[in-house]
């Protein structure tokens, strides 16, 4: 047994070692790559990952997995046999040709994605697009559901999570949204954002978005920063996690919080525990959950009052000469204005969800037959005067600004949603063992960071997501942390 349990590990050394391979090209696809070698990389991926495919269905997992399943009394191997064999049932019922197609149309799709976005114009895409929406609903067909097609793709990013649970979840917090957009609309008291957009060169934007990275706590021998066009951070391996960000220079919070946001996704990824290594467990445990990390950090910490009472000091020093005559409180008052945005990485805390809302509906319609990609814009564009009461000037402002479909990521964007409502939950338990405030107030987040690591970040992909949850905070899924956190933080501000 322990023969073949060593040898169950070096086989899985193999596999995370092209994964590690893939995850380095596609970094460098979206940060560095020159543009006439993105034909020949989006090949190379698809070789690697049909090898990938290859190994999770081989006939040697197959082996493993009947052979240690229920026989080992290692726990990680036990869990390591429990995710292989999900993976191995999945991977395994789609053809492997049509599988490496899927990459290889992704991986063209993410670029031609770029330049539909710098052309502003939508037909680019779409069929690229409309490839992806098929390989989908194949995908989903062949793995299988019980209620909703759309319950199959969104098992890949958030397991145990239903479109059934959605539909109950996302209508009464869209509701409590609405409500506080409504009363903060009328509000006497309104923060003004337009005075903290001055020129503010790239250069000291990111001189100030290392200096908070490292009072986070990332690592900077185990990580680095980078710039792109859509920010993203990517693990290597825990040893090398890097992370991303894109410069505005008419508008700093573009940078600092997308900076902040991916930094939480990589102390995620950091801590995990070192005997998970090499292993499929070393990594997030669902999407809404890593997402719950970058989350907790860019608005928990980074929009809470206190943190600026710490830092804008530090960031005066940084900040061009116009910033030097903002008062605190206007600054602060600017930093969380609530006004409905067109583009969502740049949305304020209240309008968020609402953001994420739109893409679930479009996609689950989508997916179920309901919609077509042609219809994509007109209906993107409704849903954002329905919801926001904007409606986008350009595709690049509306239906081109995210990356997630010219991945194939179908059944992603609810993860965004739930991470902000399993954030809240977990801000709630953390102030039951820690002075949460005061500890963002001094700057030190050394306390902030074990907490998350001790109750989270340790166990990567051992604990399912709702499991996790429950056990961290003592109860199942609840929403209204967030809604009375947005609530109490939002009438303090507005004076509601």
């Amino acid at each position: 047994m322990k023969e073949m349990e060593h040898e169950f590990l070096e086989f899985l050394k193999e596999q995370k070692a092209y994964e590690e391979a893939l995850a380095l090209i596609q970094w460098d696809l979206r940060t560095k790559a020159p543009k006439k070698g993105l034909e020949q990389r989006s090949e190379v991926i698809g070789m690697l990952s049909q090898k990938l495919h290859q190994l999770s269905t081989s006939d040697q997992m197959k082996y493993y997995i009947d052979s240690l399943k229920g026989q080992t009394e290692d726990e990680i191997i036990a869990k390591s046999i429990e995710v292989c064999q999900e993976d191995y049932e999945r991977n395994s019922k789609i053809p492997e040709q049509e599988y490496k197609e899927f990459i290889t149309v992704r991986s063209k799709s993410e670029t031609v994605w770029q330049e539909a976005r710098e052309k502003n114009d939508f037909s680019l895409l779409q069929p690229y697009l409309e490839q992806l929406v098929e390989f989908n609903k194949k995908f989903a067909n062949y793995w299988g559901y019980e209620k909703n097609i759309y319950d199959a793709l969104l098992d890949l990013y958030e397991p145990g999570m239903t479109t059934e649970t959605l539909d109950t979840v996302f209508p009464p917090l869209r509701k409590a949204l609405t409500d506080l957009v409504s009363k903060v609309t009328d509000a006497t008291v309104k923060p003004d954002s337009a005075l903290l957009k001055h020129h503010f060169p790239k250069e000291s934007q990111e001189k100030f978005s290392l200096e908070i990275l490292k009072r986070m706590g990332y690592d900077f021998d185990a990580g680095r920063l980078d710039e792109t066009i859509h920010p993203f951070a990517i693990a290597l391996n825990p040893s090398d996690v890097r992370v991303t960000t894109r410069y505005d220079e008419n508008d700093f919070r573009m940078a600092i919080f997308g900076t902040i946001h991916e930094g939480g996704h990589a102390l995620y990824e950091q801590n995990i525990a070192e005997n998970l290594a090499k292993t499929p467990l070393a990594t997030g445990t669902s999407m809404g959950i890593h997402e719950s990390q970058s989350l907790f950090w860019e608005n928990f910490v980074a929009r809470n009052e206190g943190f600026w009472d710490n830092h804008y000091d530090v960031f005066k020093q940084i900040a061009p000469s116009p910033f030097q005559s903002i008062s605190f409180n206007d600054f602060y008052g600017a930093i969380n204005e609530v006004k409905p945005s067109f583009i969502r990485i740049e949305a304020d805390e209240m309008t968020y969800s609402l953001h994420i809302m739109i893409r679930y509906e479009l996609e689950k319609a989508l997916i179920n037959g309901d919609i077509k990609v042609k219809d994509l814009p007109h209906l993107w564009n409704e849903k954002m005067a329905e919801y926001l009461g904007i409606t986008p000037p350009s595709d690049k402002e509306g239906i081109l600004q995210d990356i997630h479909w010219s991945a194939g990521d179908f059944g992603y964007f609810p993860s965004y949603a739930l991470g902000y409502m399993y954030a809240a939950q977990f801000h709630h338990a953390m102030e039951k063992d820690l002075q949460v405030d005061s500890l963002i107030q001094s700057g030190h987040f050394t306390d902030i960071k074990a907490w998350l690591a001790r109750h989270i970040h340790q166990y990567g992909k051992m604990k399912k997501p709702l499991e996790l949850l429950t056990e961290v905070t003592g109860e199942q899924l609840n929403a209204q942390y967030l809604i009375n956190y947005l609530t109490d933080k939002y009438t303090k501000i507005y004076q509601l």
